[in-house]
């Protein structure tokens, strides 16, 4: 059985996201244990709140060098909402913060002009390009349940999988080598939410097992 390691700060959508990937049958702990998440065959980092206080947390529980190792190990990762910010360099949000910087770019405020922030509900998200972690989707995209005020803008555009129209067209889905992020809330988003994940444990029980690295074929 996959084993999956969802990670505990202390913030966010935990037991929605554990409730879920136990649904799919992986093995999950919420964890804060460095042994439990270096061992663990997949890293799921979830999150809801504001940035600076997520990665003063994450960082007290020196859960950032543990993530960072896995991540370099080869261990996929999956950030989701908050969680998937955390892989970037830094945000701005509330003055400027530092990140994981799993992945290069950084997060600023959602510009929606009149529209009402933040960004709450359901809105397609249109895929880029090819990733794993969307391949069981419908080719052209698919709805998910959306809540954030601010948006990542990553500084390779070989990173972005999907966006999303909210004001402006920004960066709801990522993958760079074996990290991933999605800033919607896949636990929250029905059927499609669920394949999303589903691909996800995939590509955790495919690492574990020595299959071609999900690192490799995300840029695919």
């Amino acid at each position: 059985m996959t084993r999956i390691a969802v990670i505990d700060y202390g913030m966010g959508n935990r037991r929605s996201v554990v409730k879920a990937l136990e649904h799919l049958g992986a093995n999950v702990s919420l964890t804060a244990d460095h042994a439990v998440i270096a061992d663990a065959d997949g890293l799921v980092v979830p999150g809801v709140g504001a940035f600076g206080a997520a990665m003063t947390s994450v960082r007290a529980a020196g859960l950032d060098e543990v993530i960072c190792g896995a991540a370099q190990a080869g261990t996929p990762v999956l950030g989701i909402c908050l969680g998937m910010q955390l892989l970037f360099e830094r945000s701005h949000e509330r003055g400027v913060h530092d990140g994981l910087g799993l992945i290069a770019g950084e997060v600023t405020r959602l510009s929606v002009g009149a529209l009402r922030i933040p960004h709450i509900g359901w809105n397609e998200v249109s895929f880029e390009r090819r990733s794993p972690l969307t391949a069981a989707l419908p080719e052209r995209g698919a709805a998910f349940y959306h809540v954030h005020s601010f948006a990542v803008r990553p500084r390779d555009g070989a990173d972005v999988v999907g966006t999303t129209e909210y004001g402006e067209r920004f960066v709801s889905i990522v993958a760079s080598g074996n990290v991933f992020g999605t800033q919607f809330h896949p636990e929250k988003s029905s059927t499609h939410g669920l394949v999303l994940l589903h691909s996800f444990v995939g590509l955790c029980a495919e690492s574990a097992a020595g299959a071609p690295a999900a690192a490799t074929r995300a840029r695919a």
